[in-house]
């Protein structure tokens, strides 16, 4: 009986070894898929509004529309507009009130407010929680009556009044930072409320150490450069700041909602060093 030989050459035989090895098993593959669906998940983002003064049934819809032209994000909202400005805004009564959010778009106007545990228990949902903040113009005059410190530590600043109305000239700090440099070095708002936060403007208007300065505003109407772009870091939430944003056509300028999108993604950690948002957290 003859026994049949076939010879197979050792490269084609190391060639297919190494073919077989590099190919994904199903279970690398499911993973791959899962990781790819879970970079792709929309940022789950509550904005809450209201108050005096602006305009925040128009601002709302820039920022939320604006916002999500430019992010991966999905919007809830909590919109409470009373004359008052020592309205407390209802759903920030119930304690888990941030629960299921990656980050809250705090854009409200409420000074008057003087309840400290009310503020406390505001700033202790984002904390306990990691839960990131976008806090707008009037937001760092929120809660400004407040004896509590909590939510001047949560924005990184204390600020109590501003000048009067007139374009903002902005100047880049740590320009390389990816929130801050596609922001143009001429960039100049329209008619806008410089808020102050420098000491020597107004006695107890100060930043707070945790905050990085990326930018300040000045006008001809106010002797001294505000801060008003910045980070801070509070006990576990990242938070993006700016005290621009008075009127609606600022809030509409492509550079302000560029700016905004970039922050917010920065809280989240789904910011890229390029200033561009991570896989899966760009426009969908």
């Amino acid at each position: 009986m003859k026994i049949l030989r076939i010879f197979i050459p050792l490269t084609l035989l190391v060639g297919v070894a190494l073919f077989v090895l590099c190919q994904p098993t199903a279970s690398q593959g499911q993973n791959d898929k899962k990781k790819k669906a879970k970079q792709a998940e929309p940022i789950r983002a509550l904005m809450i509004t209201g108050g005096c003064c602006h305009d925040y049934n128009m601002q709302k819809d820039i920022l939320m529309s604006g916002i999500s032209e430019r992010a991966n994000v999905t919007w809830d909202l909590v919109y409470e507009q009373f004359g008052g400005k020592d309205h407390k805004i209802g759903r920030y009564l119930d304690p888990d009130w941030a629960k299921g959010y990656d980050v809250v778009v705090h854009n409200e106007c409420y000074g008057g407010v003087t309840d400290s545990a009310f503020v406390d228990s505001i700033v202790k949902a984002h904390t306990d929680g990691d839960v990131g903040a976008v806090m707008l113009h009037c937001s760092m005059h929120s809660y400004r009556a407040a004896e509590t410190d909590s939510w001047r530590k949560l924005i990184g600043a204390s600020s109590f009044n501003h000048g009067q109305k007139h374009p903002i000239s902005v100047k880049k700090m740590n320009g390389e930072h990816p929130v801050i440099a596609a922001v143009p070095a001429d960039w100049t708002t329209v008619d806008g409320e410089l808020y102050n936060t420098n000491p020597k403007t107004h006695p107890d208007a100060k930043m707070w150490d945790s905050a990085t300065p990326l930018g300040e505003g000045s006008m001809p109407l106010t002797p001294e450069p505000q801060t008003c772009i910045w980070l801070n870091e509070y006990e576990g939430s990242k938070v993006f700041a700016t005290t621009i944003g008075h009127h609606n056509e600022t809030m509409m300028d492509p550079i302000y909602l560029d700016l905004v999108t970039r922050g917010l993604l920065w809280s989240v950690g789904k910011l890229g060093d390029d200033g561009k948002p991570v896989e899966g957290a760009g426009p969908q």
